[in-house]
């Protein structure tokens, strides 16, 4: 039997709410198939399974909140014998219940009530829409109220007038999240920053130039070369892309790439860009155009908010000139980009005007240091001055 438990959706995530099951008790899944909607404090996320097998329990119900790691539902693995199937948030059956005692007689002593069953989500259920459970006929095992008795007799009941429409919590929750996780980060990694200023005449010149033989659809921004660099550049710096966990750091092979995004009610996610490294600007281009648009209508996966090994985040044309990260735990670096402006810029013993941006680099003093993190914007630097190369 496999459980199925609900993932850690990113460091700051402690629980999470199912919205809808996305597969049924007996249906086959495969690996990465959505099987559930569950909403965190900051979106909407479906949850992909990372197990091949057959639904035999569906144990979380549509509105419970669970904390990481809950079972939310089991799975037979292929060829399993399955045993009695349950279905969702239902247990498996009792012992048959021994018979009832004979009716009081006519004029006898009142004896005590039998005690109703009704199941855990049909009672919350029930609280949260205001019913009196003793109005509820129940249909379960023994007359045991089910949740699908709660919602039929919530059906049934007249239209209640709508409440005053309430500000969204989630812009107030999310921050929470942000802060709590920031705080972490700040008390826990040992952070460093470097920065290097990067002139971008040679990589927006060749940028226009690619452009204009590019139909309208797959023409580049400079963020789809700016990131294509940093996924080049980590290949050489290994130490930078990773996890801290257990006490030790753990490179990762491939780079998935966090992407820090603002969302329009407030407050940012940073879902991450999948095998970045072996991304032609094309599709990184392609692929980040569509991140940006289902992050902020809230439709991700649980791979792009749980894989992410380094996190970037740019600031665009609207930031500040430099920006410093907080490194997202249990990442060991993160790497920013200010605005593109035009400098004064000292070349050959001349002075010109050019844009330019500042890179900046907050990494793990625990797995990297000052020299190494240099390097790597030195790198991103040599880079971003050869875009030609970065094309494939």
């Amino acid at each position: 039997m496999i459980e199925f438990k609900l993932p850690a959706l990113g460091s700051d995530m402690d629980a999470g709410t199912l919205l809808e099951w996305k597969v049924g008790v007996g249906d086959t899944v495969k690996k990465g198939q959505v099987v559930a909607i569950v909403d965190t404090s900051k979106a909407a996320v479906e949850i992909e399974s990372w197990q091949e097998g057959t639904v035999h329990q569906l144990i979380a119900e549509p509105g419970q909140k669970m904390p990481v790691g809950t079972v939310m539902a089991t799975l037979l693995e292929a060829g399993a014998a399955a045993p009695a199937r349950v279905g969702a948030g239902a247990t498996a059956a009792a012992p048959a219940a021994a018979p009832p005692p004979p009716a009081a007689a006519p004029g006898a002593a009142g004896a005590p009530a039998t005690r109703r069953m009704i199941s855990p989500a049909a009672r919350k259920h029930a609280e949260e829409k205001g019913m009196d459970l003793d109005r509820v006929t129940g249909t379960g095992p023994h007359g045991a109220v089910t949740l699908d008795d709660v919602e039929r007799a919530a059906a049934a009941q007249p239209a209640a007038a709508p409440e005053p429409a309430r500000p969204s919590d989630r812009s107030a929750d999310m921050r929470k999240t942000i802060a709590a996780a920031m705080s972490r980060s700040k008390r826990e990694i040992p952070h460093y920053y470097v920065a290097e200023d990067i002139p971008l005449a040679q990589a927006l010149a060749w940028l226009q130039a690619a452009n204009g033989a590019r139909p309208m659809a797959e023409r580049l921004l400079p963020a789809a070369l700016l990131l294509k660099a940093v996924a080049t550049a980590l290949q050489r710096y290994p130490e930078l892309n990773g996890y801290w966990r257990d006490g030790e750091f753990r490179a990762e092979q491939a780079i998935h790439l966090g992407v820090a995004i603002s969302l329009r009610q407030g407050g940012l996610i940073a879902p991450a860009l999948l095998d970045a490294g072996n991304k032609t600007l094309t599709q990184l281009m392609q692929e980040l155009t569509d991140l940006v648009k289902r992050t902020r209508a809230g439709s991700l996966r649980s791979s792009e908010m749980s894989q992410a090994t380094v996190t970037v985040t740019n600031l665009g044309d609207q930031g500040a000139q430099t920006v410093f990260g907080v490194i997202t735990p249990p990442q060991v670096a993160l790497v920013g980009f200010g605005r593109v402006a035009e400098r004064p810029w000292a070349e050959n013993g001349g002075l010109k005007v050019l844009p330019v941006v500042t890179a900046s680099l907050a990494a793990d003093h625990r797995v990297s240091d000052g020299h190494r993190g240099a390097l790597f914007l030195r790198e991103l630097n040599n880079l971003l001055q050869r875009p030609e190369d970065l094309e494939t």
